[in-house]
């Protein structure tokens, strides 16, 4: 079975999907198309650099702060400068946003601004950096609320019921590209040996039948009663069934795509450890919306405890969420537990 050729009948690249996708849509203009296919360009160069990182001087830190107030990553760094070199140029967006930059970045004068917008995580979970475990970008696109000039802060703060492409990249043992235009989930694997994502996952679904939940217990203490019931809950603590099984990475994209293929919830509820950070850690443009519009694409459903992330207005750039996300129901039954007990 090792080696076995590729059928070359059922190939299908990355470039040719979002083709055939643009094709479902007689009125694009092909620009949304490029613009995926830049970020696939980008998810091969940072791939590139994340298989290295032990070999080139691009671990450690930097020595800054971010606006999130966490050292910044050598890695961080590079990844957040490909993907603004890579997109800054092409007259496809307006401005864009990244959690590493207190404001949007801009589009440089001398080129032309387009009809998009885009928000990123460049490198979720980089505090694992050190320690060998996968990594992920996380990227959205909206369209401009402007009429065109200068993209701005209004243009970033949409709520995700607005969004036109969600998707990450994850790199692990393999790198692959998740992503979906509200046309279903599906991903793609690069195969190094031909430097192009191929389709590895066409039409996710999260399995109905969940077998994980996600979530860092050594903070239970600090979870409100309603967040403590739907973890014993989870573990069948109620008798409902055996419970399910604990797995945590600690890196939101890699936590998050297990529970997509398998089942599953991830959760990282408020905590009461500083009563003046209570509103959850978690990104809200950056992380939670777009995950949260993937889980929906794919039968799921992303909350914060109390209702969809997705009809939640954002109040500003770098706000942070509590986030509930995987599988619907056990979202759900989350919500139920919060409402009833806190």
């Amino acid at each position: 079975m090792l080696n076995r050729p590729l059928d070359h009948t059922k190939i299908i690249t990355i470039e040719r999907h979002i083709l055939e996708e643009q094709h479902s849509h007689p009125e694009a203009t092909g620009v949304l198309t490029n613009l995926l296919y830049d970020l696939a360009l980008a998810g091969k160069v940072i791939a590139s650099q994340t298989l290295r990182a032990g070999l080139v001087e691009i671990l450690g830190r930097t020595g800054s702060t971010n606006i999130q107030g966490e050292e910044v990553q050598k890695l961080d760094e590079l990844v957040d400068r490909t993907l603004i070199s890579l997109n800054d140029h092409t007259g496809r967006l307006a401005v864009m946003a990244s959690e590493e930059h207190p404001d949007p970045i801009p589009i440089p004068e001398r080129y032309p601004t387009g009809k998009y917008v885009l928000l990123f995580d460049p490198l979720d979970g980089s505090s694992n950096i050190d320690f060998n475990i996968p990594l992920g970008t996380i990227f959205s696109i909206f369209r401009r609320k402007t009429a065109d000039g200068p993209g701005t802060l209004d243009d970033c703060l949409q709520p995700g019921r607005n969004l036109v492409v969600a998707g990450y990249l994850i790199y692990g043992t393999s790198t692959m590209l998740v992503y979906t235009t509200g046309m279903g989930v599906h991903g793609f694997t690069l195969d190094p040996m031909v430097g192009e994502f191929l389709l590895s996952h066409p039409n996710i679904r999260i399995p109905s039948k969940p077998k994980y939940y996600s979530a860092n217990q050594g903070y239970e203490r600090y979870w409100s009663k309603g967040v403590q019931h739907f973890t014993h809950y989870l573990q069948g603590q109620y008798g409902q069934s055996d419970g399910l099984s604990l797995r945590y990475i600690g890196s939101l994209v890699g936590d998050f795509h297990r529970n997509l293929l398998s089942g599953g919830v991830f959760y990282y509820p408020d905590d009461t450890r500083d009563p003046h950070k209570t509103h959850g850690k978690l990104r809200f443009m950056y992380e939670a919306i777009p995950l949260s519009y993937i889980a929906q694409q794919a039968g799921g459903y992303g909350s914060d405890g109390r209702q969809n992330i997705l009809d939640i207005e954002p109040e500003s750039l770098h706000q942070r969420t509590p986030l509930f996300i995987g599988s619907r129901d056990l979202v759900k039954k989350a919500e139920y537990f919060i409402q009833k007990y806190d």
